[in-house]
């Protein structure tokens, strides 16, 4: 079996294709979902916050962050560094005169009309498929006799690492030093426990990790089997647990894997 020792980061020897990935918008308009806030009076402070922890959790899987998400991030701290300065004092005449215009105003701005537009883009790419070979997802689950499951973003399965990353912080002697498994050798593993079971949660893929160099692994080799159709990521509700699910058998699989050079050795 292909292994690395521990001293080698095995996500700076595999690099996954990452085509949900889309940009800072995106990450902005997930966290006002996730945490129902008001587009229109965003909390400067918390989404700052927020979007740096997501940016952390990029930077720990090494993905190649573009410039983009550095912008956003910078444009953040510029927005809540003008909302802390201290307000002059004007007479009540001349205030509404003297207050300028809110620093936000620009940023509901650009996510309104990004969000128009994804919106739209959206619901034209859905309507060729709807009714032909594909069903809205209540249908399936319906039909399935299934919780109602919906394909969760990538920002959705981030913020779950977050929570694997967050046992490693809260007891740092949990980390040891031990031989760790490549991405490709990863995948075998994973797939072998969804032949075994039905679905699995997307937490219980990390249960027995003892660094978060092994997260790391376990998550590329997660996005890359998603990638290649081999698994399906569904998630119950728009807060609730998140599932993986084998999608091709284990000949098929096998056969994947090898065209991609992802056999293990």
């Amino acid at each position: 079996m292909e292994q690395q020792q521990s001293g080698s980061p095995p996500e700076d020897r595999y690099l996954v294709s990452l085509e949900m990935f889309e940009g800072p918008l995106d990450l902005l308009l997930h966290l006002i979902r996730r945490h129902e806030i008001d587009i229109f009076d965003i909390p400067i402070s918390f989404i700052t916050q927020k979007y740096l922890e997501y940016l952390e959790v990029m930077k720990e899987l090494n993905l190649d962050l573009a410039s983009e998400y550095l912008e956003m991030a910078a444009t953040l701290a510029h927005i809540k560094a003008r909302m802390m300065l201290p307000t002059p004092e004007t007479d009540e005449e001349d205030a509404a005169v003297e207050e300028g215009p809110d620093p936000r105003e620009e940023l509901v701005r650009q996510l309104l009309e990004y969000q128009k537009y994804k919106t739209a883009a959206e619901q034209l790419a859905e309507m060729p498929m709807l009714g032909r070979d594909t069903f809205p997802t209540g249908a399936i689950a319906a039909a399935a006799g299934e919780p109602d499951l919906a394909s969760p973003g990538l920002f959705a399965l981030l913020e779950a690492l977050q929570q694997v990353f967050e046992r490693f912080d809260e007891d740092p002697a949990a980390e040891i030093s031990v031989t760790r498994i490549s991405v490709s050798a990863r995948i075998h593993e994973i797939l072998d426990l969804l032949h075994r079971s039905r679905r699995l949660q997307f937490l219980e893929l990390f249960d027995d990790h003892a660094t978060r160099g092994d997260v790391v692994v376990s998550f590329l080799a997660i996005l890359e089997i998603t990638r290649l159709g081999l698994t399906r990521i569904h998630q119950v509700g728009v807060h609730g647990e998140i599932y993986v699910s084998a999608t091709a058998d284990r000949e098929e699989a096998e056969k994947i894997l090898t065209e991609h050079k992802l056999e293990v050795e």
